[in-house]
């Protein structure tokens, strides 16, 4: 029994939240090694900070997917996390610009603190939302779930990477002073909290899940009064052990791709402020931009590589179906290399917005081909679970990265962050030759 063709606009509310959780994500991105900074933290010492993103989601990831594929409630089955998660999520980011005055004497702590009390929410909310399109959608439109997700995730992070610039078109100071959060900063965490909220109640409130007998008749699974189980373990319910001996191979290979995209956008996210900082002028003057204008600029060219993967998502799910899943990934990932590539050697104020357009190509490519990949060799009764472990070729990147960082650019690099940016182009490259060896069972 084939589950029912959802309209465009249900496809839509599926992961209209998502675009709420990803403005917060893309403030975090832009705004979190300069807020540190701020606090006093030295460049060496970012990345370790940065470690709070990765462990998060490598922890809460699995275990939200795993309790969410038993969780039957009168609100779904993953909306009770989604709208958890969001209530948790605004909260932190109210919370990051005034942790000078939390913890007046140790700001850098309370900082990290929140910092990672805002990932492990972002990860509580986000994670079902990649569940939530498998559970709902037919095979011959989980590629189209997963593209219209990945043009509100950009759309998101857009939104979210802009509203410094905006508050600074409003009258709001972006006067970097020490220990203090810029003003500009602290209400852009304020907005995008707001908007976090908002939009998860667009997916909670128009989002009706399968109850558990119509996804088992919609899955082919055998139910017993309460949960779908696939009728292979005898008890539904394998253990996180089982699940990793069961992973379908093409997620492992998939996972040493993922591994080098997102180590590159882990440097990129990391290092762009500092690699920038006194190498960036304004072409108009000659002069070159302050730390506050960089600040500035840095959000502003992370709220560029999301419009160039905006517009690619559109057309991404039919020039895969033409040309295969692979070639497109392979495609998109090749285009971020060359994006890292310029930015080593343009130093243009606006010329380097060029790079940001090949790094956007790689990130829509990076969100949508993986899932849709995978999604199709992935048994429905776990779903949730291997959705999550799939988060670790996310989260362990990051983490070598965030723990090795901080010596490759001091010992390495002799401090000098721009060349951390040419590593990441490298990654780039090698994860677009990775691609050849996945198995793809899309025909």
């Amino acid at each position: 029994m084939k589950k029912p063709k959802l309209s465009f606009w249900q496809i839509w509310n599926l992961s209209f939240g998502f675009l709420g959780v990803q403005i917060g994500y893309s403030l975090q991105n832009s705004n979190t090694s300069s807020i540190f900074e701020a606090l006093g933290a030295e460049v060496s010492h970012l990345s370790y900070f940065w470690l709070a993103a990765p462990l998060a989601g490598m922890i809460v990831q699995p275990l939200v997917g795993m309790f969410s594929d038993g969780t039957w409630t009168r609100f779904g089955r993953r909306i009770p996390y989604i709208f958890a998660g969001a209530l948790i999520s605004t909260a932190a980011l109210l919370l990051m610009p005034n942790c000078p005055v939390l913890l007046a004497f140790a700001p850098l702590a309370i900082g990290a603190f929140i910092l990672l009390f805002m990932d492990l929410s972002f990860n509580v909310t986000m994670q079902p939302f990649r569940a939530l399109v498998a559970d709902m959608l037919d095979d011959s439109q989980k590629t189209q779930g997963y593209v219209v997700q990945t043009f509100l995730i950009n759309l998101g992070a857009v939104i979210g990477a802009f509203l410094p610039l905006i508050m600074t078109w409003m009258g709001v100071s972006d006067e970097s002073v020490p220990g203090q959060v810029p003003d500009h900063i602290a209400y852009s965490y304020y907005a995008g909290g707001v908007l976090l909220l908002l939009t998860v109640l667009v997916t909670v409130f128009r989002t009706r899940e399968y109850p558990p007998k119509e996804f088992a008749e919609y899955n082919g699974l055998q139910y017993d009064g309460q949960l779908a189980r696939d009728g292979r373990e005898t008890d539904g319910k394998p253990g996180f052990i089982a699940l990793l001996r069961n992973m379908p191979k093409v997620m492992l290979q998939l996972g040493v791709t993922q591994f080098f995209s997102w180590a590159a956008l882990f440097l990129m996210w990391t290092y762009l402020k500092p690699a920038i900082t006194g190498n960036v002028f304004d072409p108009a003057s000659g002069l070159v931009l302050s730390d506050g204008e960089t600040q500035t600029w840095v959000g502003v060219l992370n709220g560029i590589y999301p419009i160039p993967a905006c517009i690619v998502s559109i057309f991404l799910g039919r020039i895969a179906a033409r040309y295969g899943n692979k070639v497109v990934y392979a495609a998109c990932l090749l285009c971020g290399a060359l994006g890292f590539s310029g930015l080593l050697v343009i130093h243009n104020q606006y010329l380097m917005m060029l790079p940001m357009v090949g790094i956007g190509i790689a990130w829509a490519g990076i969100l949508a081909m993986p899932y849709s990949i995978l999604s199709r060799d992935v048994q429905a009764a776990n779903m949730g679970a291997y959705m999550g472990i799939f988060n670790f070729t996310i989260t362990i990147p990051q983490i070598v990265i965030g723990l090795t960082g901080g010596m490759i650019v001091k010992w390495i690099f002799g401090s000098d962050a721009v060349w951390m940016l040419g590593l990441a182009g490298v990654f780039m490259l090698l994860a677009a030759v990775s691609v050849a060896f996945v198995k793809d069972g899309n025909k």
